[in-house]
């Protein structure tokens, strides 16, 4: 089971990365939710469900940033095979101004039945908000 929680994680990884909105949609359960402990302003600090989900991604995040690319990724396999922990290196660049950002991202899943139902993103937002404002984006 850990591994397979392990492959949908990556799966969702990839599909963030490319911005393919649907494949990570399709990933998530009916019901599932992305958590934002520490994010900028403007950014909710949960949407649950797929429709919110796909609508958050499409009308806020894909309007806002782009990722380039996720250096870095080490994926932690935990003792609940439900839950996998995975830490990386978020490169991208803000969508209407190209000014570049690197963030260090912490995220927590959890799988049940090959959707994740839970991602906690413990994100770094200080680059990002700096790369919002014209400053220098690194971590």
């Amino acid at each position: 089971m850990a591994g397979r929680a392990r492959e949908v994680v990556e799966r969702v990884l990839r599909a963030s990365r490319e911005g393919d909105v649907e494949a990570f949609v399709e990933l998530m359960a009916p019901e599932g939710y992305i958590e934002w402990p520490f994010r900028p302003a403007g950014v909710p600090g949960r949407v649950r469900g797929r429709a919110d989900v796909r609508r958050h991604l499409i009308e806020t995040a894909g309007t806002l940033i782009t990722f380039d690319e996720y250096r870095d990724v080490v994926i932690h396999e935990t003792l609940d095979p439900e839950v996998v922990i995975v830490e990386y290196d978020a490169v991208g660049s803000v969508v209407a101004t190209a000014e570049p950002f690197e963030q260090t991202v912490i995220a927590v899943f959890r799988v049940q039945d090959g959707l994740v139902v839970s991602y906690r993103d413990y994100i770094n937002p200080l680059p990002l908000m700096e790369a919002l404002t014209g400053g220098a984006g690194n971590r």
